[in-house]
């Protein structure tokens, strides 16, 4: 099949070009031209205020606010931060189990990890690659009870106490099934949207179905702070605690030093926010781009029978933030060896395409937890390849 492997390299080369000996091209990379980093950051370098205090962090989450439409938004140092401390915020305690999908980022079960909970696994939805609402649905009914001390997984005893879809890719996941699924059995929702800045579901950004959501911005993603996350919320409730714990939970005095509470000192620094608000007012011309770019590559593609392109959802706008085909081979063990040889082939012209992570309940520190049939999740694994998807790949 290494015709296949010199087709996709061809369709790709057809959009952005071909790589050169020393210029490779990469997945995602961050792009600061023609914005307003440097005089930004350079601003907030004089101004002395670079740790966790100043206005370039509150300009930030205002921006962040303005965009979302969330209500409140607290910015931290990365996503995993962001995570953690929503799901801290909701209530998950130490020995519950949160489920989420196992097509994610490992960040996504690290910070169920870091509390002390347990994640557990249920299956993806094949068109939105995220967790299946249906699926989800029946595994609860399966597996769980209703008591006074919580919903509780039979099998474990552990209370179950919240669900967390993630919107794989930039897409949206089919966050008003899963919702009505977590209200009827009292379960906290909280939406890990780190690669979704930008996506919005029926008119809703991602992030804001839940009771909390989170964002990232790694060097990897749309706009970046070099690491950062950013917690969102329409609840004031959530958003105080939050961003108090957030801090040191210093209270406010002129001169003494009182605090009230074990904080988490997650708070991003002002020289980081300084970076992501410059990059925060050229989201939509990116977002434009890498619409672009998907439209071209799904014109390049659909002429390989072999390969599917992944397109945003109905009612969904997608930001594109990895731009993927699927193998359409029937087998998994073919797929996988069709797909090392793609993307051996691509990584020797100079494109280095990407598969998926590797299925969460499958690695080493995971293998043991709670799970359901994962049987969705294991096919996609071995068919997904991600493509180029920088914004400034059409320059």
């Amino acid at each position: 099949m290494k015709s296949l492997a010199i087709e996709i390299v061809n369709a790709i080369e057809k959009v952005i070009g071909p790589a050169s000996k020393d210029n490779k091209i990469s997945l995602h990379e961050p792009d600061f031209n023609k914005t307003n980093a440097w005089k930004y950051v350079k601003n907030c370098i004089d101004s002395g205020w670079v740790s966790s205090t100043g206005s370039w962090v509150n300009e930030f989450e205002k921006g962040i606010v303005n965009l979302t439409g969330a209500k409140y938004a607290v910015a931290v140092v990365n996503g995993t931060s962001a995570l953690r401390l929503s799901l801290h915020v909701v209530g998950v305690k130490p020995n519950d189990e949160v489920i989420m999908s196992p097509l994610s980022f490992v960040a996504t079960a690290n910070s169920v990890s870091h509390l002390g909970a347990i994640p557990h696994f249920v299956d993806i939805n094949r068109q939105t690659f995220a967790l299946d609402a249906t699926t989800l649905d029946l595994h609860l009914n399966k597996i769980a009870v209703r008591t006074n001390g919580g919903v509780i997984n039979t099998m474990t005893g552990n209370r179950i106490s919240a669900v967390v879809p993630v919107h794989v890719f930039g897409h949206a996941a089919e966050m008003e099934a899963i919702k009505s699924v977590t209200d009827y059995w009292g379960l906290a929702l909280v939406e890990d949207a780190a690669e979704a800045l930008g996506s919005w579901r029926n008119d809703i950004h991602c992030g804001l179905f839940g009771d909390m959501g989170i964002i990232s911005f790694n060097g990897n993603k749309i706009i970046t702070t070099g690491g950062g996350g950013m917690i969102l919320t329409n609840n004031e409730n959530r958003y105080q605690k939050a961003r108090h714990l957030s801090t040191t939970a210093k209270i406010k005095h002129d001169w003494e030093f009182i605090h009230d509470a074990v904080a988490w000192n997650d708070r991003m620094p002002n020289i980081n926010a300084a970076l992501g608000l410059a990059q925060l007012e050229a989201l939509e011309l990116r977002l434009e781009a890498k619409r672009n770019l998907a439209k071209l590559y799904k014109e390049s593609f659909s002429a390989i029978e072999e390969v599917e392109f992944i397109e945003e959802m109905e009612n969904c706008i997608s930001n594109n933030w990895l731009i993927t085909v699927r193998l359409k081979m029937a087998g998994s063990t073919e797929s996988d060896q069709i797909r090392e040889q793609i993307l051996s082939y691509a990584h020797k012209s100079g494109i280095l395409l990407r598969p998926v992570w590797n299925l969460l309940n499958e690695l080493p520190m995971y293998i043991d937890a709670p799970k359901g049939s994962l049987i969705v999740a294991e096919g996609e694994e071995k068919r997904l390849i991600n493509l180029p998807s920088s914004p400034q790949l059409l320059k």
